[in-house]
């Protein structure tokens, strides 16, 4: 009996590694809109692209020909985007927008027309930013620096945050570094308004971890002397938080046999509808205008000695 037990384990496990090519049907296709705007920049850029096979590694088309306005439901004053290479732009010799005023973003393209609004809301200050010297420990295998930024958020529950990190001007922006915040905390229902952003927000997120290559499971320092940090706060409406949540749930996956106890794979949400009930074009993607504060810094050799020998 034994012996019988090996056997089809063995056969099992053999099973288990075979490779196969499936072949899949064409995907239908959605309108993709991408309009992540930020409030402190002039150039205001509007994405929309058409989706694509998953096994399709070229880059997404524009889609052309399309009517793009936002209107500023509380003042009424519109925001026409005009169609380009790089996207549709609005360019202005100012900031976009009013913190504190509700946009209408709609977009007209292939006969159907699509509608999404959002709420620019207000962003707390980047107080400061530190670094700090650890000690060897298990997964760094030598005395290291490490990043924090300070901030408070705003008084008033129901605030929402994207908080962005950059190491020496590259973004931080794989799955497991989306960074996002509800009031001080992260979610709803937490007694955190109006406080410092929990330690792990200010900290964990910013700090990269990048494996070594000599040594599976064991990390390089984050920082070194020379290296800087620069950290934004975009204030996000509540329901962008929602979507990036969910986009890190899809994208952060566990991998290997993990996934067969992982949450499973589906479309995120999205803020963006057709007017037409009876249409049967898919859309998605998100509208989003942002406040942005930020703040960096850059580890020097003094500073270094100086934390070190703390």
């Amino acid at each position: 009996m034994k012996k019988f037990i090996h056997l089809t384990l063995l056969v099992c496990l053999m099973a288990c590694e075979s490779t196969i090519y499936p072949e899949l049907d064409a995907p239908a296709e959605i309108i993709v809109v991408d309009a992540w705007l930020k409030h402190d920049q002039p150039d205001q850029f509007i994405y929309i692209t058409r989706s694509q096979g998953y096994f399709d590694q070229t880059e997404p088309e524009m889609v052309s020909g399309a009517v793009v306005t936002i209107k500023d439901l509380t003042s009424s004053k519109q925001y026409i985007f005009l169609e380009s290479e790089k996207g549709y732009v609005f360019s202005s010799e100012s900031v976009f927008g009013e913190i504190g005023h509700d946009y209408l973003l709609t977009v007209q393209v292939a006969g159907e027309l699509f509608e999404s609004r959002t709420h620019l809301g207000e962003v707390p200050p980047v107080d400061s930013v530190v670094f700090s010297y650890n000690p060897e420990d298990y997964n760094i295998l030598s005395e290291y620096f490490s990043a924090e930024f300070y901030a408070q958020d705003l008084v008033g529950a129901g605030d929402t945050y994207w908080i962005k990190a950059w190491k020496n001007g590259v973004l931080l922006n794989k799955p497991s570094e989306i960074n996002i915040a509800y009031d001080a905390g992260f979610g709803a229902g937490q007694e955190v308004d109006g406080v410092v952003f929990h330690k792990t927000i200010r900290k964990d997120y910013i700090n990269p971890l990048v494996e070594r290559e000599d040594r599976a499971n064991y990390y390089l320092p984050p920082y070194d002397i020379g290296d800087s940090v620069y950290v934004e706060i975009h204030s996000i409406d509540p329901a962008a938080y929602d979507y990036l949540s969910a986009v890190k749930t899809q994208t952060d996956r566990p991998g290997g046999f993990s996934e067969l106890f992982a949450v499973p794979l589906a479309n995120v949400s999205t803020n963006i509808y057709t007017t037409n009930p009876n249409s049967n074009t898919a859309v998605a993607g998100f509208f989003n205008v942002s406040a942005v504060a930020g703040g960096g810094k850059r580890l020097t050799a003094e500073e270094a000695n100086q934390l070190s020998n703390q």
